[in-house]
Formats: C-alpha cells, structure tokens, sequence
C-alpha cells in the first residue's frame, strides 16, 4: 500500500494591520541601520547624485564613436570637476567667515554689550537677555568657527569615500544602461522607473542651481551696495543654502544680519532683512517650490517634511539629499504598485492618477 505524502502545514494568513505593523517595523530597524552607518550612506548618497547629474555626458560621447571606458572617464572628470568647484566654495566661505570673526572682534563685543542693555531695559529676564546677546559673542562666534572646522574635517573625510564611490558608479553606470538588451522586454518597467527617477533628480537640481545662482548674484549686489562686508562669503552662502528646500532662506539671511548689525547698526540690519525677504522669499519660497513640485512630482507638504526627516537619518547632508532620497523611496516602494498608486497621488504626482502602470 502506498504511503501518503505528508502535507506541508498551511501558513497563517496575516491580517492587514498586521502585515502593515511588520512592514513599519521593518522601515523602523531599516531607518536606524541608516542612521548609524550615516558616516558611509551620506557619501554614498551624494556621490551618487553627482553621478546621476554627470551621466548624460556619456550619451553624446558614445554616438560620436568614442570607446565606453573613454565615455566612462569623461564622466568621472566632470563628477570631479563639480566636487571640486563644491570644495573651493566651501574653502573660501570658511577662510573668508575666520578672518570676519577676527578683524569684527571689538565691534561684535560692543554690540553685545549694547544689545544687552537695550534688552535689559525693555525688562527681559536677565538669563534670557544673555543667552540673546551672547550670540554676538566673539568666544561663541569662534567655538562656532571650531564647530566648523570639525565639519569641514569630516566633509574631507566623507570626501575621500565620495571620490571613490564616483569611480565605481560612473563604471557601473555604462552596465546597467545595457540591462533591457540583456534581460528582454521584462524588465522594461523597473529601467524606466529609475530613469524616471534619474531625471527627476536632474530637473531638480537644474532648476535649484539656476535659482540659487540668481539669489546669489542679487544677494551679493545688494550687499555690496549696502556696504556689508564680504559680500562674495554671503553670496556663496546664499546659493549653497538654496539647496536646502523651504528653510535654506533663514539659513542664509543669519550671518550677514548680525554682520549688518555690527557694521551699521539697527538700519543697516533692518535694510539686509528686507532684501533678502523681498528676493529670496519671492524667488525661493514663493516661486522656486512651484517649480521644483512640477519637476519632481512632490507636494509641498512632503517636500518641507523630507528635509526635517532626512537631516535627523543622516546628518546635515540628508538637508541637500533630502529630495533624491524621498523620490529613491517612492521609486523603490509605491512605483510599480497598483495597489499604492493613491499613496504616489498623495505624495504629489498627478500621473498616479489616470496612469496605467505595469509591474
């Protein structure tokens, strides 16, 4: 008589808010290893991008005949020239701030003093008042600047990583441009998923760096005619901050105030505040976020919460990446998904809706 083959045991089914609870676990553990290899993901984040932006270089290079490894290369050279454009802004803002905060130092104590009277006088608390004046402090002004230079130390370090990590993804690139002819029509939808992915990452910061280059150049005009000192730092700042979405504008509007304030007094500081609130809120609040939202397909809402969200992951850098990053999630998680085609509507493209999307 034949034996009956066992039967394997059914496995539970999971009802939805259990499956929903693994999966917000699961994105809880996934966030936290992020969170503590940030030293790693933030170079690897941003040597991507830079990738990404220098790829299409490849395209024409490889029409006009030139060998893949030589199309390769001239990706890698312009991914190099954009880091160290990026480092000599970076080096002369930060030389540029030292000496401000030494050749400023008696005038910035006086205003200290001054501005602690005045607030004392109008009968704030006395800790309060300190606490206000004491951001006029050449000591906190310097520990400030020391504060800094850790930064640019690990930015150096993260440097290295980013040069490295180009290499290798500027390689990899010309591979999986190449991954439709060797795998057939099946994998057609995830290619132009992330195709879709790398050109809103492209249109992103095309449109940030043509917006910041017009606040810079305005900015720093404006505070030239003003008399502010260094105007070329803030005008560098103003354009680096751009990239930072919603509250870059604040960012870059501190320094040169309080420096107004030192040099010229209440009027002078009034005056920068006014500009900056008449250009960069116009252009960078007003105007710039409409554009960004149709170039990337984000809300509003999910813009200004990604860069809060991805700057507690992964550092500072996550403010500049936080963009890339949120639409790499989309992407990875809701493109493809019928069922999770109102979560892309919701979080702000309007193809989502009447799309007909395939695996």
């Amino acid at each position: 008589m034949k034996r009956a083959e066992p039967t394997l045991p059914t496995p539970p089914v999971l009802s939805p808010t259990l499956r929903v609870l693994i999966g917000l676990a699961a994105a809880v553990i996934a966030l936290a290893g992020l969170s503590f290899a940030r030293e790693l993901v933030g170079p690897l984040a941003l040597a991507a991008v830079i990738v990404i932006i220098c790829h299409p270089v490849r395209h024409p290079l490889e029409r006009a005949g030139w060998p893949r490894w030589a199309a390769t290369t001239a990706v890698i050279v312009v991914a190099y020239l954009i880091l160290l454009f990026m480092l000599l802004l970076l080096w002369f803002a930060g030389t540029q701030f030292v000496r401000l905060v030494a050749d400023f130092a008696d005038e910035l104590k006086a205003t200290a003093s001054a501005l602690l009277s005045w607030l004392q006088s109008l009968g704030l608390d006395e800790q309060a008042a300190d606490a206000t004046a004491s951001l006029l402090d050449p000591g906190t002004i310097a520990s400030f600047a020391a504060s800094l230079g850790g930064t640019v130390l690990g930015v150096l370090t993260a440097f290295f990583f980013v040069v490295a990590y180009v290499i290798f993804m500027a390689a990899d690139g010309a591979r999986y441009s190449r991954a439709e002819a060797a795998f057939g029509a099946a994998v057609r939808p995830t290619v132009r998923r992330f195709q879709s992915f790398n050109s809103g990452v492209r249109r992103y910061y095309v449109v940030n760096a043509i917006f910041g280059l017009i606040v810079a150049i305005i900015d720093g005009l404006a505070l030239w005619a003003l008399g502010v000192p260094a105007p070329a730092v803030w005008a560098i700042l103003a354009f680096v901050t751009n990239f930072v979405p919603n509250i870059g504008f604040v960012l870059g509007l501190i320094p040169p105030a309080l420096l107004a304030l030192v040099v010229g007094g209440w009027p002078m500081m009034l005056a920068v505040i006014a500009i900056y609130c008449v250009v960069n809120v116009t252009l960078q609040v007003l105007i710039q976020p409409k554009f960004v939202s149709d170039a990337v397909n984000l809300s509003l809402t999910l813009s200004f919460f990604s860069v809060i969200f991805w700057t507690f992951i992964i550092g500072p850098l996550g403010a500049i990446l936080s963009i890339p990053l949120t639409l790499l999630v989309r992407a990875l998680v809701l493109e493809g998904d019928q069922g999770k085609r109102w979560l892309r509507w919701l979080s702000g493209d309007p193809a989502a809706a009447g799309a007909d999307q395939t695996g």
